[in-house]
Formats: structure tokens, C-alpha cells, sequence
């Protein structure tokens, strides 16, 4: 085997693996619950920022015990909103504060388009709620007058 069909083969095996990782993100976009969630804008201060927005989303807890102030959680979307709930399968961790569970998510944005989180208007983020892990931020809006306008 030369090296140009080595060379060859890696490269499909990696396109295939690109591939069905973005199949399977069209997937569950598809078919997993989508809502749009109001987005704080939080700068985690790195040094290697990059061109993405970093947004904190808050999901209502339920089913924690009092005083609990981290737990493995299963997000879903229940009455209209983003819920967690604590389960005991491979979730993602995550405080319980105030009421609240945080999340934080990268929305990534092009180089032309100005940065979305320096808006007057509230910030709200479409999310899509896998079975398992964090939410995934699909687009942005902004709610101004109670209308919810995607960018």
C-alpha cells in the first residue's frame, strides 16, 4: 500500500467521522425539543477569546432537595420552559443557586457580524434539549416591546 492510499484512507475516515457528528447535531435538531431561553452575556476573560459569545442560560430546578448545591442533571423542556432535574445517568454537572441552574453556552459567531451581547435589548438564545448533556445554542434574538425577533 503506498503512501498516497494511506494518505487517502485517513482522510476518509475522517471525513465519515465529521460527517456523522454533524448528521447527528441536523438530527437532534430535528427531533429534540427547541425553545428560546433569555441569555446573560458572561466573558470567561480568556486570553484566546475567539469569535464566539459566551452565554449564561438559567434552567428551573426540580426535584433537588433543599440545600443542595451540585448535582448530575437531565435537561428537558417541560410547560414551556428549560428544566433540570437531577438524575443518577451520565449528565452534566451543575450548581443549584438562588433558584436557578445555570448554563453556559458558546454561540459562535462570523467575523463581520458585531458582537450580539453589546445590544440594548434583551438577549435570548433558540436552544436545542438533548437527551443527554447541556443544551446547544442554535440562533440568537432579541426581545423588544414583548416580540421576540431572531438576528
Amino acid at each position: 500500500m503506498t503512501s498516497l492510499t494511506k494518505g487517502l484512507i485517513l482522510c476518509g475516515v475522517q471525513t465519515a467521522m465529521i460527517l456523522s457528528i454533524g448528521g447527528k447535531m441536523l438530527l437532534d435538531r430535528a427531533t429534540q425539543p427547541r425553545i428560546w431561553v433569555r441569555a446573560t452575556p458572561y466573558d470567561p476573560n480568556l486570553p484566546v477569546r475567539g469569535r464566539y459569545v459566551s452565554l449564561t442560560i438559567n434552567a428551573e430546578p426540580r426535584g433537588f432537595s433543599e440545600g443542595v448545591l451540585y448535582g448530575e442533571v437531565k435537561y428537558s423542556v417541560e410547560d414551556g420552559k428549560l428544566v433540570a432535574r437531577p438524575t443518577t445517568i451520565d449528565g452534566t454537572s451543575t450548581r443549584i443557586t438562588n433558584g436557578t441552574a445555570p448554563v453556559r453556552v458558546a454561540y459562535f459567531i462570523p467575523e463581520h457580524v458585531p458582537d450580539p451581547s453589546r445590544r440594548e435589548e434583551e438577549l435570548w438564545v433558540e436552544v436545542t434539549v438533548p437527551r443527554l448533556g447541556p443544551p446547544r445554542p442554535v440562533q440568537l434574538g432579541v426581545k423588544k416591546n414583548g416580540v421576540l425577533t431572531p438576528l
